[in-house]
């Protein structure tokens, strides 16, 4: 088995998080063209004395390493950590040789060595980019006080008071520093956004197929339904037809007897396929009972009040049985149970504009400290007693940042307003906490972005086109 340059130090990203060594090609093709552009401006226009021998054996080994890349690896090649920090710092000794050979901390290219930093953050390990990081401040200390002078038309030295260069020096590692945090910090949110969100479409793609599995059970059941009972009547018919042959009548009866039971398993599965497909719409408070139903035996009170807001209209409204409004709310009614002590309330008012969802815990309420970050993936726990065990309880419940995250990100796609809050002060005593003293997370949409259109419940189960 092939192992890694730096398996320990530098363990691998999966394959495919990994640089594409085209990509640190093309940019190094990129660097090696501003080179000479500046060197050759720097002899010919500005009449600098440069050794261009050895500034142009430093890009000539830029060159000899892109072509031997080109040539040797494939075109899709993708680089393991280890190959891509020695192809960073090869990158990065190259630049320091030129900047060496051309004056040190007078040069104002010496800014490009930040590059091969913010490529390593934007990418790579943090191991990596601290390597990077700690290589370019180095190099760039030692340039300081050890480099060719850079020299004038005239001969003179070039040179900058000691101040300036400290302060060229001080800017520098500060732009190392910051822009190494910065990008690393901006690709991590970016990284983690994107797998949030293929979780989201995953988990709204499997609550899609559950829906849609009771309308193909209904269609089977109704398809079947037919040649099931041709088949009995033709049985039938043959026991009447074949009275003087015992051994065939109990062969056309076992027919017919497992024709019968077929008809009673579809019967069954068109019976639950046609609920199903009718909860296409539902109730307020059926589609809120369902969301909670995988949660209600997990040892915590689940207690449903649902009612008119003051000034609504008296009856239930009937909603669309949206996959992503319950999957959405199942994962809040799971947050809840998840860190409640013993009771969650799941509360719901509509008027003639608007439907509202609040679900309370008696838990110990978000950290304070987090509750501006809610719904951003990967949050941790709002506490550490929730690896406490316990009735009900995970103790291998990490996190609710994904769950929470999937919950806001389908519930505002539906329509919904959400917001997070703490029913009272998470610092009481438990003896001077309310009843409903945790989390409390109220959803709000508009009654049209819920409201099943009217005569919906009027059209029949269709066959499904085969």
């Amino acid at each position: 088995m092939r192992r890694s340059l730096t398996p320990g130090l530098f363990p691998d990203l999966p394959s495919s998080n990994r640089v594409r060594l085209r990509t640190l090609i093309m940019l190094r093709w990129t660097a090696i063209l501003g080179q000479i552009a500046a060197i050759t401006a720097a002899d010919r226009y500005f009449g600098l004395i440069l050794p261009l021998g050895l500034c142009y054996l430093a890009v000539g080994a830029s060159v000899i390493a892109n072509l031997a890349s080109i040539y040797i690896f494939p075109e899709n090649k993708r680089l393991t950590e280890g190959e891509a920090l020695l192809t960073l710092l090869f990158d990065m000794a190259q630049l320091a040789f030129l900047i060496f050979v051309t004056g040190g901390l007078t040069n104002p290219f010496v800014l490009l060595v930040l590059a091969p930093v913010t490529i390593s953050a934007s990418a790579l390990r943090l191991q990596t980019t601290v390597v990077l990081g700690a290589v370019a401040i180095a190099f760039v200390s030692v340039a300081t006080f050890f480099h060719l002078p850079m020299r004038l038309a005239d001969g003179s030295v070039l040179s900058i008071p000691p101040l300036f260069r400290f302060g060229f020096w001080l800017s520098i590692v500060v732009g190392i520093l910051f822009l190494g945090f910065y990008a690393r910090r901006v690709a991590t949110e970016i990284r983690a956004m994107a797998e949030a969100l293929l979780a989201t479409q995953m988990a709204l793609a499997r609550e899609q197929k559950l829906t849609d599995l009771g309308g193909v059970v209904a269609a089977a059941a109704h398809e079947l339904g037919t040649p099931l009972a041709t088949i009995k009547l033709v049985s039938a018919e043959l026991i009447d037809e074949l009275a003087g042959k015992p051994d065939l009548v109990e062969d056309v009866r076992l027919i017919r007897e497992q024709a019968d039971r077929c008809r009673d398993i579809l019967r069954g599965m068109g019976r639950a396929g046609k609920d199903d497909l009718q909860l296409r719409q539902a109730p307020l408070e059926a589609v809120l009972r369902e969301a909670a139903e995988p949660h209600s035996a997990r040892g915590k009170t689940l207690l449903f009040d649902v009612r008119a807001a003051a000034g609504g209209a008296s009856k239930q409204p009937v909603i669309l049985r949206r996959p992503e409004v319950v999957h959405g709310l199942r994962n809040l009614i799971q947050n809840a149970v998840d860190f409640a002590r013993s009771t969650v309330w799941v509360e719901a008012e509509w008027s003639d504009q608007a439907i509202s969802v609040r679900i309370f815990d008696n838990g110990s309420g978000f950290p304070p400290q987090v509750i501006g970050r809610i719904g951003d993936p990967f949050v941790r726990a709002r506490t550490v007693e929730t690896v406490a065990q316990g009735p009900g309880r995970r103790p291998e419940y990490e996190g609710m940042g994904l769950g929470l995250f999937i919950a806001k990100t389908l519930l505002e796609r539906s329509g919904a307003a959400l917001t997070f809050a703490n029913s009272a002060d998470p610092f009481l005593s438990p003896e001077e906490r309310p009843d409903r003293s945790g989390a409390v997370v109220e959803a709000v949409w508009p009654i049209a972005a819920l409201q099943a259109p009217a005569g919906m419940t009027s059209v029949p189960n269709q066959p499904f086109e085969t």
